[in-house]
């Protein structure tokens, strides 16, 4: 089973709706500018104006992409009377113009315009909610900081408040090896797949060649823009929370990659609101991984009908409702964690310092290849995706043994490092990591968290550390919700490295801690009462046809290049061949990702991630290939991208960028 397909086995599929629904594949919906959007809408039939809408604003690609994901959840919608909106964002799918980055200021003054679009048609009720996982959970948060009119509420998944702090770019400052190029080299190639002629017509193929022409790879903007500026500030509405001003229902889980910024939006956002955080990865949580799902659509349309129609805003109370996962074994997946509800709101959260009655310093273990066991960094939910065992990761770092506890240890929330450390070179980073250490010896990670230590007084403007003496860092780990049994015990491992998931250091680095003057703080709950969710069990509108041409596949390799000294972690995910025989449109994609380290030499850092993309119908027949490469030496970091584009198996298409950045304490 392809990754993004569906297990229809884990929910009650809902033929039997209030309303019958009626699809509109495509219409355009035109920009102030002239530039047209392709939507699909999903419509109940009913007379006078419907309950209200629900949009969805994403770029990838409403017929074919996400066509799977987007029906079971529209149409579901528009059975109980939500008019259901998904637009391709200009420049991707069948919308034209060209997308030029990850969130610009374009794609919110385009949603702006969709909003104002939807509350002035003959079918509306003039209430329009956002919802969207991932880029639509960041895209809602960003247009709801810019207070349309129209706008009632918002439901964003996995996404963020701050796009420095907490995404595949940089994350306490440090470049993320493992996501920034890989990110950017998926929508590299995603970016450059073709409208389709049944929407377009015949300049099909005069749009695509644009598209490949002047879409240009994300990631050199990334890398320009190595410290939180004004780029990173953009679309970052941590920067003033008080610009929402409508009801937030959130939801992320412990395996995702984004929970961190549910627990800052819970804490800031002074609106009605609402969190779910279960013990998924990066999907929709009515069929994420690991279970136990819930009933995500039956929470979204309660909420709906709370804020969309007549809202009584005193009569709500916030819930914050968290999954307390049970202690498991190591493993790179899981079908289901065991575990309890609560909701955080009703307990008292204290703190300790587990790093405590410790003297003197220590200096850390420097290995350049320590972290190839640390799973990746935003899981989906794909088998290889978690962490390992951590027995030689630890082994790798220097690792500090806490005493067992005599009762279990409810750990829910961020734990905080507080640290003293010292450097004997002017740039360095620290990694910290938590592992529940089983009787039986196994290592099972529970959470972790990195710094660029040049960062320490400002992401903004870091500078030059003093070396041969110490300084003060703090510094989140991510939030989790894990019970540590009685009998067994924490270990808690700091390094220097951390690859890939940390880009290193350009040189080899003597890293001291003074422990005596440092504390690793995690909130806990001693004792709480658990509560039980009102939609416990999935269940979506009926999904559409598929036929699996070629199933999706996944492999993830250590590899030790014995005469070479050489580390490589090889990452192959094939999501598979399907067709939609609704409209006969075929689509699939390769990915190969090689992360690539020598050990003693920081400067070897290497990843090269390619894709494949197959897209065709009735009309087309395409193929994308995309190379993408990052390597660095002590001033710059070097960015190679190569696009080659086929139709009807002849190349039509071929363009190379090549660009080199100047590392800024990176």
């Amino acid at each position: 089973m392809g990754v993004f397909d569906v297990d229809y086995n884990k929910i009650n599929i809902v033929k039997d709706m209030p309303y019958e629904v009626e699809i509109t594949h495509h219409t355009w919906i035109t920009m102030s500018d002239g530039t047209k959007l392709s939507a699909k809408i999903w419509a109940p039939v009913m007379e006078g104006k419907n309950k209200g809408t629900v949009l969805e604003y994403l770029p990838y690609r409403k017929d074919d992409f996400t066509a799977l994901r987007d029906e079971i959840r529209h149409k579901y919608f528009a059975g109980h009377g939500y008019t259901s909106v998904r637009v391709d964002i200009r420049g991707t799918g069948d919308s034209e113009g060209i997308i030029d980055d990850e969130y610009p200021k374009v794609e919110q003054d385009d949603g702006i315009e969709i909003i104002e679009w939807i509350a002035k048609q003959p079918w509306s009720n003039g209430s329009v909610a956002m919802i969207g996982k991932s880029w639509g959970g960041f895209n809602g948060l960003q247009i709801a900081a810019r207070r349309p009119e129209a706008l009632k509420t918002i439901i964003t998944l996995c996404s963020t408040d701050d796009r420095y702090a907490d995404d595949v770019h940089y994350r306490g400052g440090t470049m993320m090896a493992s996501d920034m190029l890989w990110w950017a080299s998926t929508m590299f190639a995603y970016n450059a797949r073709p409208p389709f002629p049944k929407f377009v017509g015949d300049r099909w193929y005069d749009m695509w060649i644009d598209r490949l022409d002047k879409t240009p790879p994300f990631v050199e903007r990334w890398v320009e823009n190595q410290t939180r500026n004004s780029y990173w500030k953009h679309g970052s509405v941590n920067e003033d929370y008080s610009d929402i001003n409508i009801p937030v229902l959130t939801m992320s889980g412990w395996a995702d990659a984004y929970p961190n910024a549910l627990f800052r939006l819970m804490e800031n956002l002074n609106v009605p609101k609402k969190a779910i955080v279960g013990p998924w990865a990066h999907e929709f949580p009515d069929l994420a991984i690991p279970g136990p799902q819930i009933g995500y659509l039956q929470e979204v349309l309660e909420w709906l009908d709370k804020w969309m129609e007549n809202p009584d805003y005193k009569a709500h109370q916030d819930e914050f409702l968290v999954y307390l996962q049970d202690s498991v074994e190591p493993k790179t997946s899981y079908a289901y964690r065991s575990g309890e509800w609560m909701d955080l709101y009703r307990e008292k959260v204290e703190h300790q310092n587990i790093l405590k009655d410790l003297e003197g310093s220590v200096r850390l273990l420097n290995c350049q290849h320590h972290g190839l066991y640390s799973g990746v960094f935003c899981p989906f939910g794909q088998e290889g995706d978690l962490p390992d065992d951590q027995t030689i990761d630890n082994s790798l770092a220097t690792t500090i043994s806490c005493k067992m506890f005599d009762e279990p240890i409810n750990i829910i929330g961020m734990p905080i490092a507080k640290l003293r450390v010292k450097s004997d070179k002017e740039q360095a980073n620290i990694h910290v990591r938590l592992s529940d250490v089983h009787p039986n010896g196994k290592k099972t990670l529970i959470t972790r968290g990195q710094f660029n230590i040049n960062h320490y007084q400002s992401h903004e403007f870091p500078e030059a550390l003093p070396t041969d003496q110490y300084v003060d860092v703090e510094f989140p780990l991510d939030v989790v919700g894990y019970q540590l049994p009685k009998g067994h015990h924490l270990e808690i491992t700091m390094s220097p490295t951390y690859w890939p998931q940390v880009w290193p250091s350009p040189e080899m680095v003597n890293l001291d801690v003074d422990l005596e003057h440092s504390k690793v703080e995690l909130p806990h709950v001693n004792t709480f009462e658990p509560v039980s969710l009102d939609y416990p069990n999935s269940e979506t509108a009926e999904p559409l046809e598929k036929e699996v041409i070629r199933e999706g596949s996944r492999t993830r390799d250590v590899i030790k290049k014995l005469t070479e000294d050489k580390w490589v972690l090889a990452d192959y995910s094939d999501e598979g061949l399907r067709n939609l025989p609704h409209l006969n449109i075929t689509y699939g994609t390769e990915n190969y990702n090689d992360f690539i380290i020598i050990e003693d030499d920081p400067l070897s850092a290497h990843v090269r991630c390619t894709w494949d993309v197959i897209v065709k119908d009735n009309d087309i027949d395409t193929k994308v290939e995309t190379i993408s490469d990052m390597w660095c030496d002590e001033e710059y970091f070097y960015l190679y991208n190569q696009l080659v584009a086929y139709n009807n198996g002849e190349q039509c298409f071929e363009k190379e960028w090549r660009k080199k950045y100047k590392r800024n304490f990176v």
